[in-house]
């Protein structure tokens, strides 16, 4: 039978989630690869891959499919990697340069604007390099590990998940694993895929598991092997849960009043093994 086609991000808060795939047999069912985490969305889009790490905005523009239960990469304080960063104060910032690499950030800044900081503004996608950025903006939207590398004393910055929480009190969602219903349709029927997930999920957040992923991720981005762990245990909320279904409902609602995103679909899931057996 043919392996599921998995895209998945190469970024540091997806490590534990792949360490199955990794570490253990789960990756000799799947055919893995790794992108941004808008090149996931179009994978997927595109029929290129089967389950995808898609940002939580491609959920509301790609048909078709369907959630992987129990498992997100959300935050419920101040997440670090998804930054505003800006030359001057943050009232003051009128051209916003925005990172290409994620659809969510870029509705959840828009959104953030407009009910919160002081309205429209002039928004221009580009590449995250955050000094050509604000060479020719007043700020600039940068996630994932790049956001991690900035310096942080050197510009008026704000943290999109810790703005979010704090005017709504929910968590927020950026990216959930997805799959095309169509794939799910030619799968082996005894591939419980959630298990799979979420088993991946939990061995990667054992501590044994932190040890390996901080040891290795710390000299790429130039942090401490603790800045590493405090990063993924801390600021990084790996369960799909009720306040985040909660909170990812809230964000889809005010992206459509905004017109940053079209209004969202009704969220289903992938059955699990057990719900099949009831």
């Amino acid at each position: 039978m043919t392996k599921l086609r998995i895209s998945a991000i190469s970024y540091l808060n997806t490590a534990p989630l792949m360490w199955d795939f990794e570490h253990a047999q789960a990756g000799e069912r799947f055919d893995i690869s790794y992108t941004l985490p808008s090149a996931c969305a179009r994978a997927l889009s595109e029929g290129k891959a089967d389950i995808g790490i898609i940002p939580a905005a491609a959920y509301t523009q790609i048909p078709g499919l369907q959630i992987l239960p129990d498992v997100a990469i959300a935050s419920r304080r101040a997440v670090r990697s998804i930054l505003l960063v800006s030359k001057v104060p943050i009232e003051k910032a009128y051209t916003v340069a925005l990172d290409t690499s994620s659809m969510t950030s870029v509705a959840l800044t828009k959104v953030l604007f407009e009910k919160w900081l002081g309205g429209a503004r002039i928004f221009t996608s580009m590449a995250p390099d955050i000094e050509q950025m604000l060479a020719e903006h007043d700020a600039g939207l940068v996630i994932g590990d790049p956001a991690l590398k900035i310096d942080r004393s050197r510009y008026a910055t704000i943290d999109l998940a810790e703005e979010w929480i704090r005017h709504t009190g929910k968590p927020f969602v950026f990216a959930f694993w997805a799959v095309r219903s169509a794939a799910l349709r030619e799968a082996d029927p005894s591939l419980d895929l959630a298990a799979v997930f979420r088993d991946s999920r939990d061995h990667g957040l054992e501590g044994s598991s932190l040890n390996q992923i901080a040891r290795e991720w710390a000299p790429r981005l130039v942090l401490s092997e603790a800045d590493v762990r405090s990063y993924l245990t801390k600021n990084i909320h790996y369960q799909l849960d009720a306040g985040c279904l909660e909170g990812l409902q809230l964000f889809y609602r005010y992206a459509a009043e905004i017109g940053a995103l079209p209004a969202s679909a009704q969220l289903r899931f992938v059955e699990t093994a057990k719900a099949i057996a009831t």
